[in-house]
């Protein structure tokens, strides 16, 4: 397909008075993003068992509520970024006020779980489950395993013309970082709320904000 022709098309269905837009426009859009989110996925899995490899407990770990109450952040920020990277990626399409919202929404749910945790414990435990034993790492660790997924959005979001290169730049760091915390899940020992609020949004924060410093020039088509 040349590309005026499919800029053409993605324009066809980027007007939101139009209701959902043509199901071939969605279905390509969908389709293509599914395609870099599993490669990016087979990527950071394989990146974790090279480098770091996959907890011995991990069965326990999956039947613990707090693990799942740690994952949800991830998968949250994972969904919402979806959404917002399916409107980026068209040629003139804004992030719109909904999608904004949604993505500002899984870090507050957390920053205010974290603040709630920190006020119930005692204050000599506090920096304790701020720190954990790995903070040194964590964001290091969540950024690094963030590429695979990042390269892979940023193929998904250029072959789809986008046109607001820098927030679509961003919104791929932020998908990629968001898998990437929930590929480290599986490693990571810590488990208090503090802890997370902190440094895997902090993880999070690095591939988002490099999404948006190279979207300029590796989005340009």
């Amino acid at each position: 397909m040349k590309t005026m022709e499919l800029v053409n098309m993605l324009a066809a269905g980027t007007d939101d008075r139009a209701g959902a837009g043509q199901p071939g426009v969605v279905r390509h859009v969908a389709t293509r993003m599914a395609l870099a989110l599993a490669l990016g996925l087979l990527g950071a899995a394989l990146l974790l068992a090279i480098l770091y490899g996959v907890r011995s407990d991990v069965r326990q770990l999956l039947l613990a509520p707090l693990f799942w109450m740690k994952v949800s952040f991830p998968l949250a920020a994972l969904l919402a970024g979806q959404v917002a990277a399916a409107r980026l990626a068209r040629p003139g399409v804004r992030i719109g006020l909904g999608p904004a919202a949604a993505l500002l929404l899984p870090p507050v749910v957390l920053w205010l779980a974290g603040g709630s945790w920190l006020a119930l414990a005692p204050p000599s435990q506090r920096l304790e489950l701020l720190l954990g034993s790995s903070w040194e790492v964590c964001s290091l660790n969540v950024a690094l395993l963030s590429l695979p997924t990042l390269l892979s959005m940023l193929w998904f979001m250029r072959g789809l013309a986008p046109t607001r290169l820098r927030a679509a730049g961003a919104v791929a760091g932020l998908v990629a970082g968001a898998q990437g915390v929930l590929v480290y899940s599986l490693y990571c020992v810590e488990m208090a709320p503090p802890f997370w609020g902190v440094w895997y949004v902090l993880g999070v924060a690095l591939p988002t904000l490099a999404g948006a410093w190279f979207g300029p020039w590796l989005l340009r088509w």
